[in-house]
């Protein structure tokens, strides 16, 4: 007789296993349009996170999705829009907030 797999193995299946990370983005990215970008993009896969400018000049992301999803962030985060100058992206693996998944803000 087969078994049901449980909720935690059918998100594992298909990469549903909810994770949140930490990003913090540095080169030109204040004043290029950055947190727009780094927005839409989250919006657009479906995350759930908050992005904000540091004090420092580098800008900081958190998101809540799949693994899937937060590989593709990363990718769209160190090409970043065209006015800026991405040099480096860090990660970090974050506390989970409950941020809702397709509700990206702006912090300011």
């Amino acid at each position: 007789m087969r078994q049901t797999p449980s909720v935690v193995e059918s998100r594992a299946a298909v990469g549903g296993e909810r994770l949140s990370k930490r990003y913090v983005i540095s080169g030109s990215v204040q004043g290029v349009g950055y947190r727009l970008f780094a927005q839409r993009a989250g919006e657009r896969l479906g995350l759930g996170g908050t992005v904000r400018n540091l004090r420092d000049g580098r800008v900081e992301v958190c998101a809540e999705g799949t693994g899937a999803q937060l590989a593709a962030l990363r990718a769209e985060l160190e090409r970043g829009p065209r006015a800026a100058g991405v040099s480096s992206v860090s990660e970090e693996d974050a506390p989970q907030t409950g941020a809702p998944a397709g509700q990206f803000t702006i912090e300011f």
